[in-house]
């Protein structure tokens, strides 16, 4: 594990991290095989200290984990650019959260359906008129004829930045350096 660098940048205000990643839309699970690395944008939920997510048994991914269960998982967001009139000065207004751990593959079906049912709240809320049933995760084979796998990352460490967003000094169209000094 490498300490932020930047210390005035760090967050360490547990409810907040928890709350970006709970509403966050979109992860990059970092995996390596040998010298390789390989980075892959995945939907997700962050459920009881854990990044959940699902994929199929084969393929590239699959066989990176099976090859190596080390993993990173970045999830960030810009919230705008900050402006100043010194060129090196200008920002980006962002939040970012690292974890790292190894990752398990959930072979218990029902903690399978907790994750699979807390992706459905997270991304399409009120669509389902009744819960996820365990069968449906037994038996569901994708188009391309394989049986969808529950990963988890348990966070063994996670880290994260940011850059406050600051109201009187963001970008917008139509804003210069003259609307600054006048």
């Amino acid at each position: 594990m490498f300490p932020i660098r930047n210390q005035i940048r760090e967050c360490t205000d547990t409810h907040k991290i928890h709350h970006f990643l709970e509403n966050a839309q979109i992860g990059y699970l970092g995996l390596s095989s040998g010298d390789v690395p390989y980075v892959v944008p995945l939907n997700f939920v962050w459920l009881n200290n854990s990044i959940y997510f699902h994929g199929s048994g084969s393929g590239r991914k699959g066989d990176y984990i099976e090859n190596n269960s080390l993993a990173c998982f970045t999830v960030s967001a810009s919230y705008g650019t900050i402006t100043n009139p010194i060129p090196a000065l200008t920002d980006t207004a962002y939040m970012s959260v690292i974890i790292e751990g190894s990752l398990l593959s959930v072979t218990n079906i029902n903690e399978a359906t907790e994750a699979m049912q807390a992706m459905l709240n997270k991304y399409v809320p009120g669509y389902y008129d009744r819960p996820l049933g365990k069968s449906h995760l037994e038996r569901y084979v994708s188009p391309l004829g394989s049986k969808t796998f529950i990963y988890k990352l348990p966070a063994a460490y996670v880290s994260a930045k940011e850059k406050e967003v600051d109201l009187n000094r963001m970008f917008y169209e139509g804003r210069t350096i003259h609307t600054d000094r006048a």
